[in-house]
């Protein structure tokens, strides 16, 4: 206990051993339904569901235990959402590429991250970051979590063209209990319950088995199957072409900005930005998010980063790496109890990513909105950001607007070197993201 505490600083974090524990688990909690997911989603790209699955698992485990290890933050490691499907349903199914010659790209992507982190390239971007758009990443993503889970949950359902989303049924079952589940979330959170989240989730998990709104497991371990058929199957051949250009600078942008925004975002929402707004040590999470970009297509998945979801362990009081190796190893042993956490409802999970949004609204208070240069740009983030359903569309946005408004209000002087750099990668992301 002692070593853990030294190692992780939890004093002068100001957190504990079982905060720390409770906030993996809730992490982990919120976002396992990813080893369901991505194999699902990737399926539609031809790559077999059950060795996804363990590629997704692996990918997650070593992304973990390095940020915890490596960068003591508590921003969990998985395959992300958004990238799977760009894959799966623009690259390979719209553009007709080989899920080899996709993956092959990712790792490309990858390894320019890594070379740009280790010469420090990356950091040297970050930091020209305005202080006004890295609080809208922040408020960008928990009104993107929300909508995730309102989705999810039923709550909000898609619409007809001209209204294109809607009320759910409200009154059915499965509706009931994600609003059962959010009003316990809600009470336990006022009471300053310990471990809130997660208690909310379990409980609420149990009342929709009793309820048969979802299906219990019918048993708890199984062996998992081999990664052999997806592993290091990458077409470097069909990946260094001409028209697969556009697809690879795609992957390089939506990474780096989705990494970006998510590490900032969840940064000062856990209180670690400094006075200026910058993350210390943040060329560490880079590294780590670089290396297991790097690592996820040699194993058979799509691009890797520190995921929204960790939010939910913040928010239970994660503050060091000790959180996220907490929920790297609860992804270790998903590998052998993948039904049971498979059983977890999105009517039980959902109402934490729709409570957590509502946690990241506050540094929304730290954007001067009386300084129409700083507001708009950041105005175009958040929106963006939750309407397109695309946290690279909205960062990139504000990349393309902040520069032109400061022109336009004549302070071109507060426009660093390192923001004209986003700019033109924002603007080359929006004339070669393959538009369905």
């Amino acid at each position: 206990m002692k070593f853990l505490a030294k190692y992780f600083e939890f004093e002068r974090n100001q957190t504990t051993l079982m905060r720390e524990v409770v906030a993996g688990l809730t992490t982990f909690t919120t976002m396992s339904y990813i080893v369901v997911v991505n194999p699902a989603i990737l399926a539609n790209a031809g790559i077999p569901e059950g060795p996804a699955f363990v590629a997704t698992v692996l990918v997650a485990v070593v992304g973990c235990y390095l940020m915890g290890l490596y960068a003591n933050r508590p921003f969990a490691i998985a395959p992300y959402m958004g990238e799977n499907a760009f894959i799966a349903f623009t690259v390979c199914k719209m553009l007709g590429f080989a899920w080899q010659t996709a993956l092959a790209a990712i790792f490309i992507a990858g390894v320019l991250f890594i070379v740009l982190t280790v010469l420090r390239l990356r950091q040297w971007v970050v930091d020209g970051v305005p202080t006004s758009l890295r609080y809208s990443f922040a408020v960008g993503i928990g009104l993107f979590l929300t909508f995730i889970g309102l989705n999810e949950t039923g709550l909000v359902a898609l619409g007809v063209p001209g209204a294109p989303v809607q009320a759910g049924h409200l009154t059915s079952h499965p509706v009931l209990i994600a609003v059962f589940g959010f009003v316990l979330l809600a009470a336990l959170t006022i009471r300053k319950f310990p471990g809130a989240i997660l208690v909310g989730i379990i409980i609420t998990t149990g009342v929709a088995f009793v309820a048969g709104t979802a299906p219990a497991p019918t048993h708890l371990v199984s062996l998992p199957p081999s990664v052999g058929p997806i592993l290091w199957q990458l077409d470097f051949r069909g990946a260094l072409t001409w028209r697969a250009f556009p697809v690879v600078l795609t992957i390089f942008i939506m990474a780096f900005v989705d990494t970006m925004g998510t590490l900032i975002g969840l940064s000062a929402r856990a209180g670690f930005l400094d006075e200026t707004g910058r993350l210390p040590q943040i060329e560490r999470p880079m590294l780590v998010d670089a290396i297991t970009t790097t690592l996820a297509p040699v194993l058979g998945t799509t691009t890797a980063g520190a995921f929204v979801e960790s939010a939910t362990g913040i928010e239970a009081g994660g503050r060091t790496g000790f959180t996220v190796l907490v929920t790297g190893t609860c992804f270790l042993l998903t590998l052998f109890f993948a039904p049971f956490v498979a059983a977890v409802p999105a009517q039980a999970y959902g109402p934490a990513l729709i409570l957590v949004g509502l946690f990241m609204l506050s540094p929304i208070t730290k954007i001067d909105f009386s300084d129409y240069s700083e507001s708009i740009p950041s105005f175009a983030v958040v929106v963006l950001m939750a309407f397109t359903f695309n946290i690279a569309i909205g960062i990139s946005a504000g990349f393309v607007l902040y520069p032109i408004c400061k022109l336009v209000a004549g302070k071109p002087e507060q426009v660093k070197p390192g923001v004209w750099v986003l700019t033109t990668l924002s603007l080359l992301f929006f004339v070669f993201y393959p538009y369905s």
